[in-house]
């Protein structure tokens, strides 16, 4: 794995002004704050993918929070979404705590990495199809650098599915034709045309409040996913209940 080639991307990710309306909101809101955070400097920027360069479990959400990790600057940190995902990750075995407050609380992913089609936080958390077109050619460079190493991916939402499925076939794993619609608990094995394999898809709902909080995507749910995607990316796992 080329951990330069992914260092240096990240960085050239945190200075992108591609997309006007995002850079306006996510400043906007770095400026203004939430009143429970007004002592804390935001990060304000584009949020990079968060975790280890030899990853073989991929996990690709929406966009950042905007007093989430637009706040914090890494992926599903400092909100209760993150709260949802990493309390999961940690009960299968796969995060070395329960709680991600900050990006030096010196929390760390086993094996997976997290990342998002659209990189700055979005106004009602909507990005519109061009901004996330306009972000897809980092997500397809962190593909290719992931590549030697991935062997599964979670997907969380809708919007994650549709974002992410081109940017594979660009990569060159063989995307079916029509391209599969969105569920929770799908599962799908994407061919590839180059070497290294083939890599197993799964959806399952976003960790969004709307979905957590009216029980549409339970603790149990979150965990049968994350545990399957793991043993389908050669990750051990922990004991936890399904």
């Amino acid at each position: 794995m080329d951990s330069g080639g992914l260092a240096e991307l990240d960085g050239r990710i945190i200075g992108c002004r591609a997309c006007p309306r995002l850079v306006e909101w996510r400043e906007e809101v770095a400026r203004t704050k939430r009143a429970a955070f007004a002592d804390e400097t935001y990060w304000g920027r584009p949020v990079p993918g968060f975790g280890p360069a030899d990853a073989s479990l991929l996990i690709v959400g929406l966009a950042p929070a905007a007093h989430g990790a637009n706040r914090t600057g890494r992926m599903f940190t400092g909100d209760r979404s993150g709260d949802v995902l990493y309390q999961a990750l940690y009960d299968v075995g796969l995060a070395s705590r329960s709680t991600a407050v900050s990006a030096d609380d010196g929390l760390s992913l086993y094996g997976v990495r997290i990342t998002s089609p659209v990189r700055c936080a979005p106004p009602a958390n909507k990005p519109t199809p061009e901004e996330r077109d306009a972000c897809r050619p980092w997500l397809v460079r962190e593909l290719e650098l992931l590549r030697p190493s991935l062997r599964a991916v979670v997907v969380l939402g809708a919007f994650g599915w549709q974002a992410v499925l081109p940017a594979f076939a660009e990569v060159g794993w063989v995307v079916p034709r029509p391209r599969p619609a969105f569920a929770h608990g799908a599962r799908l094995t994407l061919g590839a045309r180059l070497s290294p394999g083939s890599i197993e898809l799964f959806g399952c709902f976003h960790v969004s409040q709307r979905n957590t909080f009216t029980g549409r995507l339970t603790p149990a749910m979150l965990r049968d996913v994350l545990g399957t995607a793991a043993g389908a990316a050669g990750l051990p796992t922990k004991p936890y209940a399904s």
